[in-house]
């Protein structure tokens, strides 16, 4: 399915799709825009969690972000500015890059510009993949 997926958007958009899109550990696409800047396409169901896993994964895997630095939701979910016809949510790194001051909540969401969470806090609503330590 996954593979699907990734060849449906390389298809829609195949220049970027074929050499800048990433897949996130949870199978999302992940396409940057600037420096400091990236858009998690929805998919496969994913909600909130899911979009800020995927864009946790690709901070710390592509950009090198650590645990501690913030990622702040730049553009809310709303139709993709990467793959025409889809939904997506624009990330950033970078506070100076947000129209309104960032603000931290209890509730995780991705439909309030500015809202802030650490990458390894959003890491940690990736799913777990090896399961070999319940196998014994």
């Amino acid at each position: 399915m996954r593979s699907f997926i990734f060849a449906s958007i390389c298809a829609a958009f195949p220049v970027a799709g074929a050499a800048q899109g990433f897949e996130a550990e949870n199978e999302l696409i992940v396409f940057p825009l600037t420096a400091s800047s990236f858009e998690v396409i929805e998919a496969n169901g994913e909600g909130a969690r899911g979009i800020w896993c995927a864009a946790a994964s690709y901070a710390q895997d592509r950009v090198g972000a650590a645990g501690g630095q913030r990622m702040y939701v730049k553009t809310p979910r709303g139709p993709s500015v990467s793959v025409p016809g889809r939904t997506g949510v624009t990330f950033t790194l970078n506070a100076a890059d947000l129209a309104s001051p960032p603000f931290k909540s209890y509730s995780v969401s991705v439909r309030k510009p500015s809202l802030n969470i650490g990458v390894g806090q959003a890491h940690e609503f990736c799913p777990i993949h090896d399961l070999t330590m319940f196998d014994r």
